[in-house]
């Protein structure tokens, strides 16, 4: 089993992982990270450039700065048109992308392992080294808020930011991602390259690999790739603080009435923090309360009642706040009992069997086990260990869900029961039909 903490101190560490990987980590005097698994018999490679700043990051006057940033780092660098950027990673039948969540934001490539000097070379290149251009500025905003518009007719997308914004209430983290209508309208493009290079530097960056990867060969192709910085001494951006912070402005209820045949719904409760001890507790309560076909809510909702298609449980974790929800659509006529559902569900998670534990931990570990098979999982593993400052391989996953009991998922899920409800709709309903289960 392995257990690694990763101390920023640490300029190098080495460890095998499960299946005789061998994972390494090297912290550069500029203080870049750069973490790699070696998957024996892999021919491909997962690579992602983060950046240790998200949506949460951005101050008064730079809100839906870190998406459009995104956006401007593939129209082109002092090196490559926007065009040329897209035409070799096409070349290579390469999957090139990018993400910007909450707290951090990634540039990744899924490629052949021949082709990792090139997907290296042109990452570097975009994360280093873009243009930033006034007309490309301008184009983008337009594009945006298409990507917005889209957001805006799908309600299972409006459902999850209206959760998120009532949940987290006066917390950066109840920002939305990509910004809003008029964050993007009255974007500046001086704010956007503000942010850029206060953000953007060797100390922010991690890179992550994992595959059929070299770890010495890739720093030293990290390096020579990042040709708009100036390589310095200096240290690696410190770690955010993982702990619980009070969030204030919560509302219980958040509805938008639209004429639709079905109603997005999801009802939560405040959860734990990223770092948390009781996080394996917390995935075992998940997939026993909605976590797969079996589970209870599933199997009451749809199995036994047929009210519903499909229903959900998901954990959120963050540095200082976190969120345990269930998520379900439902027609109208039954949204009344698929509230009552799922509320009676949540509050009674406190009493679990051993059936049900000993049922969970095998999905658990069948899930993590089968993800290993993912170039792409592996290499997002390591980021989060990276942020977190500890990895834990499949055997240190397996430890920890055999100390899991009956009584440790019935405490977390005691606490959790007695937090706050929170209520989204999207759909025929008003505030008024759903008012009543937020405060029961």
């Amino acid at each position: 089993m392995t257990y690694m903490p990763l101390p920023l101190s640490a300029p190098d560490v080495s460890f095998q992982s499960t299946g005789e990987c061998i994972v390494r980590r090297t912290v550069h005097s500029s203080g870049l990270r750069v973490l790699t698994e070696r998957v024996p018999g892999s021919r491909t490679v997962t690579i992602g450039f983060w950046i240790g700043a998200g949506s949460r990051d951005e101050d008064a006057g730079h809100h839906g700065s870190t998406h459009f940033l995104e956006h401007l780092l593939f129209k082109g660098t002092s090196t490559m048109s926007a065009f040329e950027i897209s035409e070799t990673f096409d070349a290579m039948g390469a999957f090139h992308n990018a993400l910007t969540a909450k707290e951090n934001t990634c540039y990744l490539s899924r490629v052949r392992a021949a082709d990792l000097p090139t997907a290296v070379r042109v990452l570097g290149d975009q994360v280093s080294n873009s243009l930033l251009r006034a007309e490309d500025f301008d184009m983008e905003r337009t594009v945006i808020l298409e990507e917005l518009a889209m957001a805006a007719d799908d309600p299972d997308d409006v459902c999850g930011e209206q959760f998120f914004t009532a949940m987290f209430g006066d917390s950066a983290l109840a920002r939305p991602i990509g910004g809003t209508v008029a964050d993007i309208e009255g974007a500046d493009r001086s704010s956007v390259i503000e942010h850029y290079r206060d953000r953007y530097q060797p100390r922010d960056l991690i890179v992550t690999a994992a595959g059929d990867v070299d770890h010495d060969e890739l720093v030293r192709m990290v390096l020579e790739s990042l040709v708009g910085w100036d390589i310095v001494d200096g240290e690696p951006e410190a770690r955010r603080p993982q702990v619980e912070a009070t969030v204030s402005g919560r509302t219980p209820v958040a509805v938008t009435t639209r004429d639709l045949e079905q109603v997005a719904l999801i009802v939560g409760v405040p959860g734990v923090i990223a770092n948390d001890d009781r996080r394996t507790d917390l995935g075992v309560l998940t997939a026993i309360l909605g976590g797969g076909s079996s589970s209870r809510l599933f199997q009451e909702i749809r199995e036994k009642r047929g009210l519903a298609y499909s229903v959900d449980a998901f954990p959120v974790t963050y540095s200082d706040a976190g969120a345990f929800g269930v998520g379900a659509g439902c027609s109208p006529k039954v949204l009344s009992d698929v509230l009552g559902l799922i509320r009676d569900g949540m509050a009674g998670m406190s009493t679990i069997t051993p059936h049900e534990l000993n049922r969970a931990r095998g999905q658990i570990l069948g899930s993590a086990t089968l993800a290993l098979e993912s170039m792409d999982s592996r290499m997002n593993r390591l980021a989060r260990a990276e942020f977190l400052g500890e990895y834990r391989d499949l055997d240190e996953t397996e430890r920890l869900l055999d100390l899991v009991t009956v009584e440790s998922v019935g405490a977390l899920a005691t606490e959790l029961a007695a937090g706050p409800l929170v209520i989204s709709a999207v759909g025929d309903v008003t505030d008024a039909q759903v008012a009543g289960y937020a405060s029961a």
